[in-house]
């Protein structure tokens, strides 16, 4: 496989997602990027803004096995991951595995279940492993986690801690749409009292198992001078010396901006990082790395902008 075919298989995914989405254009640019660096993405903003309908049409394009975990308050970690249970005819016991046994996760509000069930996700996201009852079982590298989340100022909802979201590529903020895009989607789908099934929409999945596998070898054989090592490593440091920044983010986070920038290169259609992409993902790769400090949360700065602060005061290579 060459990047023109890696070209092809993102074009085909846009295309279809198209059927039934409505802009979100950002949205699916860094979902596609985080499926061809293997990372998982943490999409957060109010109910009824189609978090849970994207990435079930995300989920449609892949010939993947898709899974979702609909996260409650009263969820045990057994229920995610599953458990042995014993069998009277055979006198041992048996998995009876859990959602997380799957290649795509939809982990639908993942922020109204307790962080001990938050927690069952940190083995498989971080190692694509689960370990129950000392045994441990592989997931495999397409393992992917989407996980969607309302705003933690909302009720009933629990803050993810610092470890989970370390492990998510990106956090990306779905804000309302614009009038012309709502008033499209009340056309495309305002005949419906509930959400549209993704079967009505005659989508179809474009990329298998193998083509997945190819496209995220010819990727990670994109070109990085150390140019744009440098600059990657110099925007890291700066969020651990920043004002406004109580805790910077760590040396996963180089690691992973490193390959989403390849990644966001293959999906932009080019065999080499330019500094601007490194750009455009720094908001969504760091925003949800960083603390701030008590004083700037008084003042109403917030992570996004100190980040954008830190991409203008951070010189790019030439």
């Amino acid at each position: 496989m060459d990047l023109g075919q890696v070209g092809s298989i993102v074009n085909s995914i846009r295309a279809e997602i198209g059927k039934v989405i409505v802009g979100q254009e950002e949205a699916v640019e860094l979902l596609l990027t985080s499926l061809l660096s293997g990372g998982h993405v943490l999409l957060e903003g109010v109910p009824g803004t189609g978090k849970t309908f994207l990435v079930q049409s995300f989920a449609v394009c892949l010939n993947l096995h898709f899974g979702r975990i609909q996260f409650t308050p009263d969820m045990m970690p057994g229920d995610v991951l599953g458990t042995n249970l014993f069998n009277f005819q055979t006198n041992s016991f048996v998995l009876t595995a859990g959602p997380i046994f799957t290649h795509i996760l939809l982990a639908d509000e993942i922020n109204r279940t307790p962080p001990k069930t938050q927690a069952a996700l940190l083995q498989a996201m971080n190692e694509r492993t689960v370990t129950i009852d000392k045994q441990t079982y592989d997931l495999g590298q397409e393992f992917m986690v989407v996980a969607t989340q309302n705003p933690i100022e909302q009720q009933g909802t629990y803050p993810l801690p610092e470890a989970q979201l370390d492990r998510f590529l990106f956090k990306v903020v779905i804000d309302y749409p614009s009038r012309d895009e709502e008033r499209d989607i009340v056309r495309r789908h305002g005949h419906y009292s509930a959400m549209p099934k993704i079967s009505d929409f005659a989508m179809r999945p474009v990329v298998s198992k193998e083509q997945l596998a190819e496209a995220r070898a010819v990727t990670a054989a994109i070109r990085l001078t150390d140019q744009l090592v440098d600059y990657i490593v110099d925007i890291i440091r700066a969020t651990r010396s920043h004002p406004a920044i109580e805790t910077g983010a760590s040396t996963r986070a180089a690691n992973m901006m490193a390959s989403a920038s390849r990644a966001f290169a293959a999906v932009s259609g080019r065999d080499f990082v330019i500094p601007d992409d490194i750009k455009r993902i720094t908001l969504p790769l760091l925003r949800h790395r960083i603390v701030m400090t008590p004083a700037s949360d008084i003042e109403g700065v917030t992570s996004d902008q100190a980040l954008s602060s830190i991409i203008d005061q951070t010189a790019a290579p030439r």
